[in-house]
């Protein structure tokens, strides 16, 4: 079954006017896959200026984080309503930088997810392991813990997009080679096959989200269960256009 590669890029806490411009200008004019979805996330102070300046219909735009509730006293919060107002059409939970800078556990990004898709847009849900885990081998029994929790909240996955992302990859320029991060994909799908069955499994996508960039992109083209890529600060440079273009 043929599953639509797709590309997210996490701006983190980057950017400004000028940059996302640029990012976004990059896009319009590039010849993009056809058969690719793109998904790009901004700082949400950002997410209505973004979602402005696009007008390639293979791209759109996410959220970084939104919480359990639509409204209410929650200062700082983003709610899962007010990024749908803007045009937001996904948001990315359970990034590691979330469990570890903010103390989220598997419940809360369980919880969140569950909310998230209830009330319309779809969800990038990070999962990945330390390099602490790693060295320890234990590294498929963390991602299906963090999966076992979303598990019990969730029973349709139909708006649900995985993005595994070893934390000891991310921003430190590491890499898991692609054979390591398909072998990884594949226990990740044969798990979701015992759990939601295979066709669910099948259908669903699983990014790789270890520091992929331009240089190491093409390294994972022809992976059974690698669908795509979820890009940090590869996203907010040129190089983003060919990890997007890089199945053609």
């Amino acid at each position: 079954m043929a599953r639509t590669f797709f590309v997210g890029g996490n701006f983190k806490l980057n950017g400004d006017k000028k940059s996302i411009k640029e990012i976004v200008e990059r896009l319009n004019t590039a010849n993009l896959a056809e058969n690719v979805e793109v998904v790009i996330c901004p700082p949400a102070a950002y997410i209505d200026y973004t979602v402005q300046l696009v007008n390639k219909p293979q791209v759109t735009v996410g959220g970084q984080n939104t919480y359990l509730k639509a409204s209410g006293a929650f200062t700082g919060e983003n709610s899962v309503d007010q990024i749908k107002d803007l045009g937001a059409k996904w948001v990315i939970l359970g990034h590691s930088e979330r469990r570890t800078y903010f103390h989220e556990d598997d419940k809360i990004v369980a919880d969140k997810t569950k909310f998230a898709l209830d009330n319309g847009v779809g969800v990038i849900l990070c999962i990945g392991e330390t390099l602490e885990e790693k060295k320890a081998g234990i590294t498929l029994e963390v991602v299906e813990r963090q999966l076992n929790a979303v598990i019990a909240e969730v029973k349709d996955w139909t708006n649900v997009v995985i993005a595994y992302e070893p934390v000891w990859a991310i921003g430190t320029g590491l890499a898991a080679t692609a054979e390591d991060a398909q072998d990884i994909h594949a226990s990740i799908r044969k798990f979701l096959v015992s759990k939601i069955g295979e066709k669910a499994a099948e259908e669903i996508r699983i990014l790789y989200g270890g520091s992929a960039n331009g240089g190491n992109c093409s390294t994972f083209k022809d992976k059974k269960d690698i669908d795509g890529f979820l890009v940090g600060g590869a996203s907010l440079k040129p190089e983003f256009v060919d990890i997007v273009n890089s199945r053609m």
